[in-house]
């Protein structure tokens, strides 16, 4: 039996914004110059009104702004346990306004990562318990947890109150089967990898394979499978022209053996990475993937907006270059790129 998503209220969205390695470009259009000289990103705050989220002389010593990137939430998080009490708040107001807007355009939790704010782990924890508390404070939907170091997972899930219901954990894999102690210790809910013990799956039998030995050790601790998201790993189809496919037929073959026992869902907008007209790259995808069966995505709900992705035809001449070299039949995205540069690509 296939999962089907018919309107966006049976898609599960994991808002992924609040994410310390996402930026913006020093010279884009959320940047400015506020009267005092001080670079600073501009927002709109949770009643609506333009605010502005200072970047400090410490960051610009770093290698993501000698390279024109401004990471924002790494900004914030770095504020938020500083000990100046205005920049505190200055953070605090930047993490709630992200929380609110993913949650207003459709979000059913907020996945919250703090990684890239350092190499010491003690500094991400800090973070991560302070990441927790400003969003928690404002949420009306879950909080996933995520992190590729088991200690930071714990922090934040030992963080989330009862307020905003069982968190997820992001994410359980075979090379770290003992986080599966922190699904049951909390009864989170869980993001499970289809990555191996030491690599990266090479195909979609890797992926099922993988994902199969989860499952049973999931089993084995009593986790109910309707807790459970399979995230089926979507690698740039720049890079190679069989990725889509091979994250498509995974999720094809596991929906035809689980049925509607449990989710599927990835980071969606990966598949775009390093390509012109992402949106319309995402949005070809999303389509794709809710046809070969996903009830979930980790995205971003204010670029993707389900409605509209669930009414394409794929009749579009954007929308056809696009599914074509999502589905291998553009190498090297040649196709795609060309029309790019001829201006034959428009927003789907």
């Amino acid at each position: 039996m296939s999962k089907v998503v018919h309107t966006s209220a049976d898609f599960i969205v994991v808002g992924e914004n609040i994410h310390t390695t996402r930026s913006v470009r020093r010279d884009g259009i959320r940047m400015v110059k506020l009267s005092d000289g001080v670079e600073a990103v501009k927002y709109n705050d949770e009643q609506g009104l333009q605010s502005y989220l200072s970047v400090p002389e410490s960051y610009k010593d770093s290698q993501p702004y000698q390279q024109g990137q401004i990471k924002h939430f790494m900004i914030a998080a770095n504020k938020g346990i500083g000990d100046d009490e205005e920049e505190r708040k200055q953070a605090e107001r930047y993490v709630r306004a992200e929380a609110v807007r993913q949650i207003r355009a459709g979000a059913n939790f907020l996945d919250l990562n703090v990684d890239e704010i350092s190499y010491k782990l003690d500094i991400q924890i800090r973070a991560m318990e302070w990441i927790v508390g400003v969003v928690q404070n404002v949420s009306t939907v879950p909080l996933s947890i995520d992190s590729s170091n088991q200690d930071i997972i714990a922090a934040g899930l030992a963080a989330c109150g009862d307020q905003t219901g069982r968190p997820m954990l992001n994410s359980v894999a075979l090379e770290r089967l003992d986080t599966i102690e922190l699904v049951t210790r909390y009864k989170a809910r869980t993001i499970v990898t289809a990555a191996g013990e030491a690599s990266m799956p090479s195909d979609h039998k890797e992926r099922v394979e993988n994902v199969l030995k989860l499952v049973e050790e999931l089993r084995t601790h009593d986790v109910p499978l309707t807790d459970v998201y399979v995230d089926g790993l979507v690698f740039p189809i720049s890079v190679a022209s069989d990725y889509g496919n091979h994250y498509l037929e995974a999720v094809a073959e596991l929906r035809n053996q689980f049925g509607n026992q449990l989710h599927i869902t990835g980071g969606l907008s990966n598949v775009s990475f390093g390509l012109p007209n992402r949106k319309l790259i995402n949005d070809v995808f999303i389509h794709l993937s809710i046809e070969k069966g996903i009830d979930s995505g980790i995205v971003d709900p204010v670029q993707s907006d389900l409605n509209h992705i669930l009414s394409l035809s794929l009749k579009s001449e954007p929308e056809c270059l696009a599914a074509d070299m999502l589905l291998g039949k553009d190498e090297y995205c040649v196709n795609y790129i060309k029309a790019w540069k001829e201006g034959r690509l428009t927003k789907s």
